[in-house]
């Protein structure tokens, strides 16, 4: 594999890592608050991330490549509020899907064709993901502060598999 590529490559699983940590202090915030559906869904969105991490390590070691794992930095953990954390996870979502580009633009200027078809999945799944977050996001600022609303958003996260 391609150095370049493969340096590309664990920097994504790295960056999956980050996030799952990030999804991880998210659920802590909303476990402090006593909204524990909240802090489900962001629980199933950190393994989510996590299985996206054994993707990437999985493909890097089936190429015949080397993983890297980098010292992940500690995640905010102090949001203002509910539309504040979730307009995180929605930006952090916005953001992983223009690294995944990245990656695939880099494949196809080194025409690695096997990759370019590994990352499909990716492009795939950061639609639902980004779809996921603006949802959670519009729903978040359109409760506000009505606590009546908040818990029965609550209720609702509680049911995510």
């Amino acid at each position: 594999m391609n150095e370049e590529v493969l340096k590309a490559l664990n920097k994504q699983l790295n960056q999956e890592l980050q996030n799952a940590y990030l999804y991880l202090s998210m659920a802590a915030f909303f476990d402090e608050k006593s909204l524990a559906g909240f802090s489900h869904y962001f629980k199933v969105q950190a393994k989510e991330e996590l299985e996206h991490a054994m993707r990437f390590y999985e493909y890097i070691i089936d190429r015949g490549g080397v993983i890297e794992l980098y010292d992940i930095p500690a995640p905010s953990k102090k949001w203002g509020g509910i539309v504040e954390a979730v307009q995180e996870f929605y930006d952090a979502e916005v953001r992983n899907t223009a690294r995944i580009w990245e990656l695939v633009d880099l494949v196809r200027k080194r025409e690695d064709k096997a990759t370019e078809a590994f990352l499909q999945w990716f492009i795939n799944e950061q639609v639902e993901e980004e779809k996921n977050a603006s949802d959670l996001l519009a729903k978040v600022k359109l409760v506000g502060d009505n606590i009546a609303g908040i818990l029965a958003l609550d209720r609702m996260l509680a049911e995510r598999k």
